[in-house]
């Protein structure tokens, strides 16, 4: 673990260094932690696409670090796919901030060791193994829906965009499904606290519950994915501690917020926007091709980079140390890529990056699209035409953690 050692260990960027120039600072409303807005956040995206292609945020209290930020596609793809002058590795805050070394896995690998966590993980999520699955996913859709439909109203975000994929979650992992509540506990004060002590937390009580699952499964095997990656072995040896927290960890993060987020934003849009959701219902077989341009259209991730060697992106001479932020959203809106990126066309089709691109593609992107697809497909099936409730206020968070909604009131006609 010398080169997360390495990483963690090393000094936070001053907020703008000597090399920054002055004409390159923009302001940027995603950096802060825990930051809401009324407006819907790719409101905001137009304006920045007239910044320069690569710009400069300052640091500010409760945010990241100053960072450099790539507004165009392909200087984000450029970033992605440049393992030899970036690393995600000592970006992310979370071992460090409980006084331990591991990274998660394999998202914040780095090349050669990268491919080889990919080797033996990659089976784990292909679309063979996900489809086994697809009655399990189904069901737990279909019966909290039908739970819902009497009532004529529900708070989405809470009553179902996060208990669905926290129960899929602990399907696929094998844990018991009483402990959704605190699962959905750890999740929200991890990614949606606007303080760290709630995350240190948090972050200790998740990797300290699964790793104990770990334990256990070497003992008492069962017929899930703690025991597939207690039981692998890479390059003829079992996983480290360190490893599995890692692999658990990013699985347990990526796994849940990302897709409860991403489903938020996508019943909003379904809810504002009748035509579009009759559409669906009229040709469900068109869902694919519509959570695909929602994804763009309402894309929710950032991730980071470090910068590890001199290197140049979209002109902009970065050095060793500089932070690069990598917002899904501006990509997703880049003009040079997407024509009238504003307008949500759901039979574009889109080359989108929200599960990233290149060797960091999103490894549960399989299992993260099936659960997105079918809870739509099981709504619109169960649930009259619903619609965001009368004078209701939804906030969205815009912030650096997942961008969608706080809440969203719906209601129908029972």
């Amino acid at each position: 673990m010398e080169n997360a050692d390495q990483a963690a260990a090393m000094p936070p960027p001053p907020l703008r260094p000597d090399h920054v120039p002055q004409e390159l600072v923009r302001p940027y409303p995603f950096a802060a932690r825990g930051t809401t807005s009324t407006a819907v956040p790719r409101d905001y995206i137009p304006e920045i696409h007239e910044f320069p292609p690569v710009f400069w945020v300052d640091g500010a209290p409760g945010s990241i670090p100053g960072a450099w930020v790539p507004r165009r596609y392909a200087d984000l793809q450029q970033v992605y796919l440049d393992t030899d002058n970036f690393t995600a590795q000592g970006a992310s805050p979370f071992a460090s901030m409980i006084g331990e070394s591991w990274f998660q896995i394999p998202s914040a690998a780095e090349p050669p060791l990268h491919s080889r966590y990919r080797l033996v993980l990659n089976p784990m999520f292909s679309p063979k193994r996900i489809n086994k699955l697809d009655d399990r996913i189904r069901q737990y859709a279909h019966d909290r829906l039908q739970e819902l439909r009497p009532h004529g109203e529900c708070e989405f975000v809470s009553e179902f965009a996060f208990e669905f994929p926290i129960r899929v979650f602990l399907e696929l992992m094998g844990l018991p499904q009483e402990r959704m509540a605190e699962f959905l506990g750890w999740e929200h004060a991890i990614l949606r606290s606007d303080s760290m002590e709630p995350v240190a937390a948090a972050v200790r009580s998740v990797t300290s519950y699964l790793t104990e699952q770990c334990e256990d499964r070497l003992s008492n095997p069962k017929d899930d994915l703690l025991t597939m990656v207690v039981e692998t072995e890479i390059e003829g040896r079992k996983l480290t501690e360190d490893e599995l927290k890692g692999f658990c960890f990013n699985l347990f993060v990526g796994g849940l917020d990302t897709v409860s987020t991403n489903m938020s934003a996508h019943f909003r849009h379904l809810a504002e926007n009748a035509d579009d959701q009759q559409f669906l219902r009229s040709n469900p077989e068109k869902i694919p091709d519509a959570i695909d341009e929602l994804m763009r259209a309402y894309a929710a991730v950032t991730t980071l980079r470090i910068c590890k060697q001199e290197t140049e992106v979209g002109g902009v001479r970065i050095l060793p140390g500089d932070l690069m932020l990598m917002p899904t959203l501006l990509a997703a809106h880049d003009p040079e890529v997407f024509p009238d990126p504003e307008i949500i066309d759901l039979a574009r089709k889109p080359r989108h990056v929200s599960f990233g691109c290149g060797p960091h593609l999103c490894i549960g992107m399989y299992l993260a699209k099936r659960e997105m697809r079918i809870a739509m497909e099981e709504a619109l099936a169960i649930l009259p035409a619903f619609s965001v409730a009368p004078d209701a206020e939804v906030v969205s968070f815009c912030s650096i953690a997942p961008i969608g909604p706080v809440e969203l009131p719906l209601v129908w006609d029972v």
